[in-house]
């Protein structure tokens, strides 16, 4: 097994798919951080400290894992946790073209900073925080799309009422 990794990200909120691949990644390393991003560019739905709480319950079975905030540039986050890797998930080829500038980015700043890419499961592949987020906004169902874990987290924040 590898040493650790970062798998970072808003999180806003948590998806199936993201736990998908926190899993597959808790089995290829000895120690995964999935570091939450501040990233008020973004104007996430929930603050940061709930989006850290729904990550440590929807994650809470994981036993090689630590959920941590992050500020500034994945690089120098990495540096500070003394960690070379990082995790970005892909869902579609869209994604790629995306994570592809956003690896070499990283690369260019760190040259010992690798990335690598993890597809979720197919049943988890479509999903993403912006659909959750646009479900939520019509008072859809997202049952199927976040972790049953934080759908009280959800209710108790007054967006989603089913």
């Amino acid at each position: 097994m590898l040493k650790a990794c970062i798998y970072p990200g808003t999180f806003d909120p948590i998806t199936n798919g993201h736990v998908d691949v926190i899993k597959r990644a808790s089995k290829l390393f000895d120690k995964v951080i999935v570091a939450v991003a501040k990233n008020d560019n973004k104007k996430p739905m929930f603050e940061l400290n709930r989006r850290i709480e729904m990550v440590k319950i929807a994650t809470k079975n994981i036993q090689n894992l630590e959920v941590t905030p992050f500020f500034g540039l994945l690089v120098d986050f990495a540096k500070s946790q003394g960690i070379t890797t990082t995790i970005r998930g892909l869902r579609a080829v869209s994604d790629f073209e995306y994570e592809l500038q956003i690896g070499y980015a990283n690369a260019t700043l760190w040259s010992d900073f690798e990335t690598i890419y993890l597809m979720p499961s197919l049943e988890n592949a479509f999903i993403s925080s912006s659909i959750v987020r646009s479900v939520l906004s019509h008072n859809g169902d997202v049952s199927k799309l976040v972790p049953n874990e934080i759908l009280p987290f959800l209710k108790s924040e007054n967006v989603y009422s089913i």
